[in-house]
């Protein structure tokens, strides 16, 4: 038979062998498999057979449920989605979906790369424009999409082969997201009539090449090794029917077990420390806990499984801005505004979590967070904002350890947000691949708002010295050991819950430019050299005024500015610096920096350091004022 259409096929020889091969996978002495043991000797119909077992199963179960098909005619395909199929169906197909996508060949050529970004064609061969077929198919009807979804399905099968030649195909991260998504399309497909028992036999033998081939690959610490222990046991659950089935549903179980406590710290942040990270292994680990709920294993995951995950969902209410955006430090990207309020409604309903529900809902329901600052403080992640509405303010400062290749070398720096707009941004990530000298760029720590040493990138070594949050006044002290023989303290003070004091000190025997940086958002900026000050110059909305005090020596200098918000894109914003000359013997140096989120009229806030205390001392305090109020604010150190 044809793959797909049940004519004659040019091999009947291979295609025997095939179900040869799937049958000595399988454990047919399991309860429904009579039948498909029944032709053992005739491989050719036993497929037939396992195919109609497989239509008449009941016994396992999984998010996307087959037999749903028929209520979600006109429903579940977007415009987006139905484009994506139907470019699919010319072999047009979406790699990083940041390029155009690309039309790999009438006879398909799965190595295709138009892009010198590699990651366009890893991507490529996660084929998620297969899950977009998919739902067109159940939007339709039309059987096109899934002639031509098992049609490239055995050709993908048939031209990648497990060996050197097809390594862009086989990285551990491509097969385990194969194998979770596998899982839903054969559900889409299961009862098309192009789904035809040689399709079935192709299908299942990929299934278990990946997981045989996942069972080898275990990247302990990484997001990776959490999609490869989902595919795995995606692909075990959903076919109990393979021999080894129990035995890799254990394996991905233990390491999902294992990673929930080897990559989550206890304040609920992933260890990667970039946000979209985070969120992605949120879903990575309660996937398969839902899938073996659904199938009643959940009792093979660790008591405080759901509890380390309840964790690490309070994160994006506690980081993300008023409009739902968050932070896009590391390899993170901003996002669009309320990306993650449906995630956050889901698990709202799923913890009972009143005010989960309340981000989510901007308000309409649910219950107002009790706090409006918040420390993660083994993460070195932390905010402060003015209330709970979509214009509030709000800051978000990172000092935390090395994250790995996800992260930047940025202790120290942050993000300002006020009045539904990004006024300070991180610079972001940019490109992943096949732009080094653009990677390299965006991975400096002088493109980040924090402190240098003769323009050096920083090291990790983070350090809390006080957070302590209150009804007006918040206050938090860190400090980085950013450089061997210079550490950066930096204490930032949240003033009335309308602007910030942050007073920089870089303290050692280091010698040479000592440089404040600090980058705004995309637009016109207003300098100020005598004043020191610069501002944002938007005509309408907030804008945000940095002005730091005057001392000796110190420059206001203008710095090459990028801000990524979009993978492969980015545009100019203004950045700039505050040099000061430290000289060998000199103890350290200390800014005093205003950062004023305001609309309307510019703000007049002033700040000043009472005394002459020594750089490094455990106790400051300041005398800050704005528009013609002043006040004391302070800061005592325990030893």
């Amino acid at each position: 038979m044809n793959l797909v259409t049940g004519q004659t096929l040019n091999n009947p020889e291979a295609a025997l062998q095939a179900a040869q091969k799937l049958l000595s996978r399988l454990d047919l002495n399991a309860t429904g498999l009579e039948k498909v043991k029944a032709q053992e000797k005739s491989p050719l119909l036993a497929a037939e057979a396992l195919l109609a077992y497989y239509r008449s199963r009941s016994s396992v179960k999984h998010p996307i449920n087959p037999r749903d098909k028929a209520g979600q005619l006109g429903k579940c395909a977007s415009e987006k989605d139905l484009k994506i199929a139907n470019d699919a169906l010319q072999h047009i197909f979406v790699g990083q979906p940041a390029y155009p996508a690309h039309f790999c060949g009438e006879d398909i050529n799965w190595a295709t790369n138009p892009y010198p970004d590699k990651e366009w064609i890893w991507q490529l061969n996660r084929m998620t424009f297969w899950d977009a077929m998919g739902l067109a198919y159940w939007h339709t009807g039309e059987e096109k999409y899934a002639q031509e979804w098992c049609a490239q399905l055995v050709d993908w099968t048939r031209k990648n082969p497990r060996d050197e030649a097809h390594q862009y195909a086989w990285r551990s991260i491509e097969a385990g997201i194969r194998g979770y998504h596998w899982t839903g399309l054969f559900q889409r497909f299961l009862y098309a009539p192009s789904f035809t028992p040689a399709v079935l036999v192709a299908f299942l033998n990929s299934c278990y090449d990946h997981s045989e081939y996942l069972t080898t690959k275990y990247t302990k610490g990484s997001n990776w090794g959490l999609m490869e222990a989902e595919g795995l046991a995606f692909i075990a659950i959903t076919f109990p029917e393979f021999k080894e089935a129990e035995n890799w549903t254990a394996e991905g179980i233990k390491r999902l077990n294992q990673e929930i406590q080897n990559q989550v710290y206890a304040d609920g942040h992933q260890r990667e420390l970039a946000f979209g990270y985070h969120m992605g292994c949120i879903d990575w680990f309660l996937r398969t806990y839902n899938l073996a709920g659904l199938n009643g294993r959940q009792q093979q995951f660790s008591p405080a499984y759901t509890q380390v995950i309840q964790k690490m969902c309070e994160v994006p209410m506690k980081l993300s801005f008023g409009d739902g955006t968050t932070p896009q430090f590391g390899d993170s990207w901003s996002g669009k505004p309320g990306q993650y309020y449906p995630k956050l409604k889901t698990w709202a309903q799923l913890f009972n979590r009143p005010d989960f529900l309340y981000v989510a809902t901007e308000g309409k329901a649910g219950t107002m967070p009790a706090q409006t600052a918040f420390a993660l403080e083994k993460s070195g992640l932390y905010s402060m904002r003015s209330g709970w509405s979509p214009d509030d303010i709000c800051l978000v400062l990172k000092c935390g350890p090395n994250g790995g290749g996800h992260s930047q070398p940025d202790n120290g720096t942050f993000e300002l947000y006020a009045g539904g707009r990004h006024l300070m941004p991180d610079a972001g990530s940019y490109i992943y691949s096949g732009d080094p000298v653009n990677r390299a760029w965006f991975r400096q720590t002088k493109v980040h708002q924090t402190l240098t040493l003769n323009g050096a990138n920083s090291a990790y070594a983070p350090k809390q010295l006080l957070w302590q949050p209150g009804k007006d006044l918040d206050v938090l002290v860190v400090e980085n050991a950013s450089y061997p023989n210079l550490t950066h303290r930096r204490a930032v003070f949240f003033v009335d819950k309308q602007y910030f004091i942050i007073v920089d000190e870089a303290v050692g025997e280091g010698a040479g430019e000592i440089d404040l940086h600090f980058q705004l958002a995309p637009g016109k900026a207003i300098f100020d050299n005598e004043k020191l000050a610069v501002r944002t110059d938007f005509t309408e909305g907030w804008n945000v005024l940095v002005q730091t005090n005057s001392q000796p020596g110190i420059n206001l200098e203008e710095e090459e500015g990028q801000v990524s918000f979009v993978y492969t894109k980015k545009e100019p914003r203004p950045a700039f610096r505050y040099r000061v000359r430290k000289v060998a013997g000199q103890k350290g140096i200390r800014f005093v920096t205003v950062v004023a989120p305001y609309t309307g009229l510019l703000p007049k806030v002033k700040a000043k350091v009472m005394g002459n205390p020594e750089i490094g001392t455990s106790q400051l305090r300041l005398t800050v004022g704005a528009n013609g109020r002043s006040k004391k604010i302070s800061f005592n150190l325990k030893e």
